[in-house]
């Protein structure tokens, strides 16, 4: 099997009378750009077949590619190719991360993405204040999450994310979802967030 490799990076193993998967972020190897002012920061985007997104906010049902546009009187990208997003978000610096690097899910829950399920099966966070702190012109963070009932791991993170900003004096807004869908109200509170001070 000369030249012939195994993929360990989604891998199965045996817990508790059950198969598990371990399913890496799919976009784990971005880098955030230095000169970001803008930070967004999601959950989790499975590294899976069933997920076609190419970026970020890439899913079907994700609305992002139109409200950043949007706020900047600029043409939507949502279905728009990668490239066109990349320069978009370095023209107006703003970046992503999300808070979850590694899951581990039961077999046939791969494509899982809500968050409540995945709060209790996360086996590897991404540290979000070092990469906070890696950025010198940082102006404010967003969170693309409002409700923290049925995730409390996932509410933990996300209070230490924001007590950091406050001691550091970084503005920290919890920003409606952009999944699902997309309306006005959505998008002046977006709109606000991006473009006010």
């Amino acid at each position: 099997m000369k030249g012939a490799y195994l993929d360990l990076s989604n891998c199965k193993n045996f817990h508790q009378g059950g198969y598990m998967v371990t399913i890496k972020h799919k976009f784990l190897d971005h880098l955030i750009n230095p000169k970001t002012e803008i930070l967004i920061i999601g959950t989790f985007n499975q590294n899976t077949e069933g997920n076609k997104a190419d970026f970020f906010y890439g899913r079907v049902r994700n609305h992002l590619w139109i409200l950043l546009p949007q706020a900047y009187n600029e043409k939507g990208l949502k279905g728009a190719a990668m490239q066109e997003k990349l320069d978009f978000i370095e023209k107006h610096r703003i970046d992503f991360i999300d808070l979850i690097a590694q899951v581990n899910v039961e077999e046939s829950q791969e494509d899982n993405v809500k968050d409540h399920y995945i709060d209790h099966r996360v086996t590897e966070w991404r540290d979000v204040i070092s990469e906070i702190k890696r950025l010198p012109n940082l102006k404010k963070v967003g969170l693309t999450r409002k409700s923290f009932a049925d995730v409390p791991n996932i509410k933990v993170k996300v209070m230490e994310i924001q007590d950091y900003c406050q001691k550091e004096e970084i503005p920290f807004q919890i920003l409606s979802t952009p999944a699902r869908f997309y309306n006005l109200n959505k998008q002046a509170e977006w709109t606000d967030f991006l473009l006010g001070s």
